[in-house]
């Protein structure tokens, strides 16, 4: 949970209504009241109304009159919309990547992946980010501002299909350590400037991804 002490009443709105979207507190599909919402969380309608603009941005909501907005809906088509974007634009961020990177770029992989835990569980947020950042991280290296905003969207809705992938079925030990050994290789592949080797790994660590896994729970559901 976002600490309100540490941040603007909009800022803390923002995280605390993303942290209940993503942990499926507030489930896809469900009405926000503005005046409730604003209640509980304990701010004024304001900061609260310009949170879910930020989130309507980020397609996490859907605002639907003055007063309610609602939680977006996951399909197996954006699910698949989705994975067929990052199986194209990661690998080439990444490539990019190994061309471009500068020494604060290979800091930046580098302490990224020294935070990386595995994804244990749906709810677990904070590796989570740390997936989001290690990524980030790379396509950052890439120097492509266009690439670099097309990939941050991506990820905002990304998020929620990965909760998806993981509340369907854990990841094995056997798929944490393949994830992991991903992961060192994409950084070692775009530290040396290796680029068609970054591309190769980051193609198959989205094929395994969570993402493609939320495609076919959906599709069943």
């Amino acid at each position: 949970m976002a600490n309100p002490a540490l941040l603007t009443k909009n800022a803390y709105a923002y995280e605390e209504l993303r942290t209940r979207i993503l942990t499926g507190v507030l489930p896809q599909g469900s009405i926000l009241s503005q005046a409730l919402l604003a209640q509980e969380i304990g701010v004024s309608t304001t900061p609260l109304r310009e949170a879910l603009r930020r989130l309507a941005a980020e397609g996490l909501v859907q605002l639907e009159s003055h007063r309610d907005a609602r939680v977006a809906s996951l399909t197996a088509d954006e699910a698949r919309d989705l994975y067929v974007l990052r199986e194209n634009l990661d690998p080439l961020a990444a490539g990019l990547a190994a061309h471009s990177r500068t020494p604060a770029d290979i800091e930046n992989i580098q302490a990224a992946l020294k935070q990386l835990t595995p994804l244990h569980d749906a709810a677990d947020l904070e590796a989570m980010t740390a997936h989001r950042e290690f990524h980030r991280a790379v396509y950052r290296a890439s120097h492509n501002p266009l690439l670099i905003g097309i990939l941050e969207g991506l990820w905002d809705k990304a998020d929620r299909y990965r909760q998806i992938g993981l509340q369907s079925q854990k990841d094995s030990a056997k798929d944490r350590k393949r994830v992991r050994e991903e992961h060192i290789e994409i950084a070692d592949a775009v530290v040396a400037g290796d680029a068609v080797r970054a591309r190769e790994i980051m193609q198959r660590h989205v094929v395994g991804s969570l993402g493609r896994r939320a495609i076919a729970v959906l599709a069943e559901g």
